[in-house]
């Protein structure tokens, strides 16, 4: 007779309360709203991760334009970080980086001066509208 060897796995359990408590933990962080600015359906999607945040700002339920906010510490007066903006995907227009600066400067500064990729997709911004979709970012505030 002949006696085989079965190869034994031994797993440490865990108890059902440890098991809830890791997978209540998500490590990617997320928010969402939405809200009609003049008559456009605006979405706006804010996403934290270790050192970036992204945030979609979308009328068209698209991505649209995507622009990097990058802040710069520098030694100057007023003690704030500078910020510069490049365009990554989409048209090269230079209200993107007015809108880009203005939507989310204020991200960055919050959270500590992380970076924060932006995602743009607007029919016809105006100045009212683009104060208005900063109010909604800020309703999502993750930071």
């Amino acid at each position: 007779m002949r006696s085989e060897l079965r190869p034994t796995c031994s797993r440490a359990r865990k108890k059902p309360e440890e098991q809830e408590t890791m997978e209540s933990k998500h490590i990617i962080q997320s928010k969402q709203t939405s809200e009609i600015i003049e008559g456009n359906l605006t979405e706006v999607v804010c996403t934290a991760f270790g050192d970036h945040i992204f945030v979609m700002v979308t009328q068209f339920g698209k991505m649209g334009t995507l622009i990097s906010l990058t802040p710069t510490l520098v030694e100057n007066e007023f003690g704030k970080a500078l910020f510069s903006t490049k365009i990554l995907m989409g048209k090269e227009e230079p209200l993107m980086h007015v809108y880009a600066k203005h939507l989310v400067t204020f991200v960055s500064e919050e959270s500590g001066n992380k970076s924060v990729l932006l995602a743009l997709a607007l029919k016809d911004p105006t100045l009212s509208s683009v104060k208005s979709m900063k109010q909604l970012i800020q309703s999502c505030r993750l930071w």
